[in-house]
């Protein structure tokens, strides 16, 4: 990077906000919602997907600390299985990342409609103001990552305040007969923890974000991997502690039926103004969670471009140093995919899309692991602080985990996602035979 887009480089604070914005998203607000019909098997769940997602996050510091490239997953599966497999799961994540942002954008608008009833009064408002959030914050990411990293610091601690407030709260609201009427509705199974941690990952992914734009962050070997640990740390606590206090204190018939079950608890802790104001920040998650995963929706097939992997107009970057065509491409499909269900429900597409998103994220996360345990057998993890032995354990535990998780996204989700996987490769093969023509003139 030349010395003139230096001062766009960002560091360890913006980084960790990346992590934990991207992550907390309008997912978990959700969420608990979702959870009802588990009971306990809920709790048991964000238990085993918070330490599920912090080893996964100590996964990717270990790859990150030996190969801080720009490209994060892509580059670390290219160094492992080279730009084949490489392509195939970054391709599927890279559509994962925008088809999540589409769902992003409708749970924002969404949110935003509970303290403005006026959204949902004027036809065609809500799909207007969806696109609006996709092109503003497109515009933002164009113009620089810094501006973007000021948006997403600004709108991450937004977005924990709620849920901090909440987390606080939960043990001096929380009872022991809470727990025992929980775990009396619903006894606890091995496939109730499944399904429920498959869905309470919804809410935790994203811990690879700063491994992604590496070549824009100031020193990124030492930055990533701590951004990246505490970033899924601060969310796996947070999301877990809140989510927990809103499924033992509602009721499971009423937090099934609840669209706001966040704003539901704490209209009954602080009163009725407590609701819109939640869902407020509600909102700001969602929004903020849309801006640093389009940063990402351009970057990833930035990183691949460059690599040869993408076409090249992918790989060019603006005056200020930013992916603008790669930007811009993803938001197009964004809107297509959005003009396309205006007719449908915003749960229903909600729900479709966040599955095939986490479906494609746990094939990456799969694989990631699996590159570890190559990459540490053949001798290139250089400066690794643990030996091959330990590395091939953290590489194998973490591909088990992702494909134990792949199974509860059910069945539709995973074959969308095997589809979005086979659907790159015709792409890949234009690519390679456009480069090697070149080469041979």
């Amino acid at each position: 990077m030349s010395s003139a887009n230096e001062r766009q480089r960002v560091g360890l604070g913006t980084c960790v906000a990346l992590v934990v914005g991207n992550s907390i998203g309008g997912g978990v607000f959700l969420l608990p919602a979702s959870l009802a019909p588990y009971g306990v098997n809920g709790l048991i769940a964000w238990a085993v997907a918070a330490a599920g997602a912090l080893l996964l996050a100590f996964m990717y510091v270990q790859l990150s600390r030996a190969h801080p490239e720009a490209g994060g997953p892509y580059a670390y599966t290219r160094q492992a299985f080279g730009p084949l497999v490489a392509f195939v799961v970054s391709w599927g994540y890279w559509i994962s990342i925008w088809v999540g942002n589409a769902a992003i954008a409708l749970s924002a608008v969404s949110y935003l409609a509970a303290p403005f009833p006026w959204i949902r009064a004027i036809p065609a408002a809500p799909e207007v103001l969806t696109l609006f959030l996709v092109w503003a914050l497109t515009a933002v990411n164009c113009y620089g990552i810094r501006a973007s990293g000021w948006v997403q610091s600004v709108t991450t601690v937004l977005k924990v305040i709620p849920l901090i407030a909440i987390a606080i709260a939960a043990p001096f609201v929380i009872r022991s007969q809470d727990l025992a009427t929980a775990a009396a509705t619903v006894p606890i199974s091995f496939s109730g923890v499944g399904a429920a941690t498959t869905m309470t990952l919804f809410a935790l992914m994203g811990l690879e974000s700063a491994t992604v734009p590496a070549s824009r962050v100031r020193n990124p070997a030492r930055t990533i991997p701590l951004a990246t640990f505490f970033g899924a740390l601060i969310t796996a606590l947070l999301c877990a502690l809140a989510s927990g206090a809103v499924l033992l204190k509602i009721p499971e018939a009423q937090l099934a039926r609840s669209g706001a079950p966040f704003a539901d608890l704490a209209a009954s802790l602080w009163g009725g103004w407590a609701r819109p104001t939640v869902s407020l920040f509600a909102a700001v998650s969602a929004i903020g969670a849309l801006n640093g995963w389009i940063l990402l929706q351009g970057e990833l097939p930035h990183a691949m471009a460059r690599t040869g992997a993408f076409p090249e107009v992918f790989g060019r970057d603006s005056k200020r140093g930013t992916p603008v065509a790669a930007i811009v491409f993803g938001s197009v499909l964004v809107t297509v995919l959005l003009l396309l269900n205006t007719r449908q429900s915003t749960v229903d597409i909600f729900t479709f899309m966040l599955l095939v998103s986490t479906s494609a994220c746990l094939v990456l996360y799969g694989v990631s692991g699996l590159a570890l345990v190559r990459l540490a057998w053949t001798g290139r993890m250089p400066g690794a602080r643990l030996g091959r032995g330990a590395l091939t354990a953290l590489g194998t535990v973490a591909a088990l985990y992702s494909l134990w998780a792949i199974g509860g996204a059910g069945r539709d989700a995973n074959l969308w996602g095997a589809a979005l996987l086979v659907g790159g490769l015709p792409l890949y093969a234009y690519t390679v035979f456009v480069r090697s023509r070149r080469a041979r003139r």
